[in-house]
């Protein structure tokens, strides 16, 4: 039996609204990382994010790995790797250069890809429609950007652009969260020894512990989970494309949660990578 019209419009909604919510939870989180990245460092809260996300997901999903290929675990040790790169270059960049700019300078990765992946010419419209936007709002020629903040900005980038493709390859490799676990699990155990080395004693003191268990939550947990969900209900063009959001949503929450001001020439482009976005979805 073969799903209609209305079912794929129904789960590409759906997918729409996880990746929505999904973006909420992670740019919160990414603020809440920023605090406290003088005492922890940025390899440092990445190591607490990827660590106690993957112990939250054990309790949870209990995966049983008895049995597991060797393709599978190939699978999942490649997804945990480009995570924890991702994560690693995108925080080093944060503490270089604001939140929304950040984040702007990373979503070329999802829409280079959103362009190379559809074979429509109205998608390469709206990527060059957000490309416009972010354009805008990352040379805003009010803030003067850290130049080795912007190289791990687009290194995160890069990496954002595997991260889907290797997300969407776990999902269809592992059932359930499964693949998540694994892929956290590995990465995290990847960049636990580096964090150790730069950050010391300071990762395990109980306030530290606490602000990073919410920011996994917040940032890697929920997000992942529900971004995996979503690419099971949205092709990866479309899903690339949606992500445009990430800079208007990233630069709401370092205004509200870390009083980065936002200029007239940001809000302008930003407009721009909402309506390219939209049209996506309704596309």
């Amino acid at each position: 039996m073969t799903s209609g019209p209305a079912d794929d419009g129904a789960r590409r909604a759906q997918g729409s609204m996880l990746v929505l919510l999904g973006l909420g939870c992670q740019q919160v989180g990414a603020a809440l990382a920023v605090l406290v990245f003088p005492a922890a460092g940025p390899v440092g809260m990445v190591a607490l994010r990827l660590v106690l996300s993957a112990g939250v997901l054990w309790a949870l999903v209990r995966p049983r790995v008895r049995g597991l290929s060797a393709r599978s675990w190939g699978v999942a040790a490649g997804y945990g790797l480009v995570l924890a790169g991702m994560n690693i270059a995108f925080y080093l960049a944060l503490d270089r250069l604001p939140l929304g700019t950040t984040v702007t300078l990373e979503i070329l990765g999802p829409i280079t890809l959103s362009v190379l992946a559809s074979r429509r010419w109205l998608s390469a419209l709206w990527a060059g429609t957000a490309f416009a936007g972010v354009a805008m709002i990352g040379w805003d020629p009010a803030t003067e950007l850290d130049p080795v903040g912007v190289v791990f900005a687009l290194l995160a980038a890069a990496l954002w652009a595997a991260y889907i493709m290797m997300t969407r390859r776990t999902g269809q490799e592992f059932t359930g969260l499964i693949g998540l676990t694994l892929g956290m699990t590995v990465g995290g155990l990847a960049v636990a020894p580096v964090a150790i080395v730069t950050s010391g004693s300071a990762l395990f003191q109980p306030h530290i512990l606490l602000i990073g268990l919410g920011v996994a939550l917040l940032s890697s947990t929920v997000p992942y989970a529900l971004e995996m969900l979503a690419l099971r209900r949205l092709p990866p063009s479309a899903f690339a494309i949606l992500l445009a959001l990430a800079p208007a949503i990233a630069a709401g929450a370092g205004f509200l949660l870390l009083g980065q001001q936002l200029s007239v020439h940001a809000l302008l482009g930003m407009g721009l990578v909402v309506v390219a976005a939209m049209g996506s979805v309704r596309g």
